[in-house]
């Protein structure tokens, strides 16, 4: 569905982004991570024909930036980290204007704006003027715009910045929809958490090149190569003989008594490690925990960028 090959943008000596690699397919929801100023936004407008690049390519749907771009336009929904709304309009009134515009007429026009305001759950606001609305609400007209044309692929710039923690959830829901609806979606954030429940795939940005692209367990892989369990038995007082049992372990790496959790990292060529739960079972030992302890997308980005300093 995108593809860019080598993408780069330069602004006399200085690049804006530098070989920028990418490719997604149907359905991906791709959280495109990185601290202001990194080249997110420079990646995004490309894509979407906004911005001619210096050299490279990018492809949406099979269609190239520089020989279709007014097909990609068909394909592509853009939106902006900012837009600005008509003061005299309402938001009903606001989605015919830009619909009328994908040249979207009669009763099809006031059925389709209708369809996305229920879509964004906006549905109760259709008669308000769209300045009068909060900026969550705001976020969610913009992305009903977007959806007008039923666009294959989304382009959005920070679409949870400033928002309150309700309307994070909200819109993080949203995108969820979407990326189940089969849209094609690039969600740039320097928000990590809230990232991770709905990206499946995540690029991190640093100063216009890409450090990282791949798929979330990946990236959680490429921080902890290891496995750590988090293991707990009962009665308390059979965690020493717990941990002794499993420091002798030929899974084990290495085993740490934390309160009334054991930690076991285990080794590096190991992946799959059910059989060591059955062990303790069958050495006598009564398992009332035993999962794999998670890295978060905040911790993972925070790791893969040590020692940048000023350059984040």
């Amino acid at each position: 569905m995108i593809k860019t090959t080598n993408l780069t943008k330069k602004y006399g000596d200085m690049y804006a982004i530098r070989n920028i690699n990418l490719e997604l397919e149907k359905g991906d929801l791709f959280g495109f991570i990185g601290p202001n100023g990194a080249g997110k936004t420079t990646t995004m407008r490309i894509i979407s024909t906004l911005l001619t690049p210096t050299y490279g390519e990018a492809y949406v749907c099979g269609n190239s930036i520089y020989t279709a771009p007014e097909e990609i336009r068909r394909l592509v929904g853009y939106m902006p980290d900012f837009f600005g709304v008509y003061d005299d309009m309402t938001v009903i009134e606001y989605l015919e204007f830009f619909a009328a515009a994908y040249r979207i007429h009669g009763p099809a026009r006031r059925k389709r704006c209708n369809e996305m305001l229920d879509i964004v759950d906006l549905d109760f606001k259709r008669d308000a003027y769209a300045n009068t609305l909060s900026r969550g609400q705001t976020q969610r007209l913009g992305l009903a715009r977007v959806l007008l044309h039923d666009p294959e692929v989304l382009l959005l710039d920070e679409p949870l910045s400033g928002l309150d923690p309700r309307a994070r959830i909200e819109m993080r829901n949203l995108l969820r929809r979407l990326g189940e609806m089969g849209k094609t979606i690039i969600v740039s954030s320097h928000i990590l958490p809230e990232l991770a429940d709905i990206c499946n795939k995540v690029g991190i940005i640093n100063r216009g090149e890409m450090g990282f692209n791949s798929s979330i367990t990946d990236l959680m892989r490429e921080v902890r190569p290891q496995i750590v369990l988090q293991i707990a038995v009962e009665p308390l007082a059979r965690a020493g003989d717990a941990v002794k049992f499993l420091e002798c372990h030929q899974l084990v790496a290495s085993v740490e008594n934390v309160r009334d959790n054991i930690q076991v990292t285990l080794r590096a060529d190991v992946a799959k490690y059910s059989r060591l739960c059955g062990d303790l079972i069958a050495e006598g030992f009564d398992v009332h925990r035993f999962t794999e302890k998670e890295t978060n997308l905040e911790a993972a980005f925070m790791a893969l960028t040590k020692g940048s300093g000023s350059k984040i």
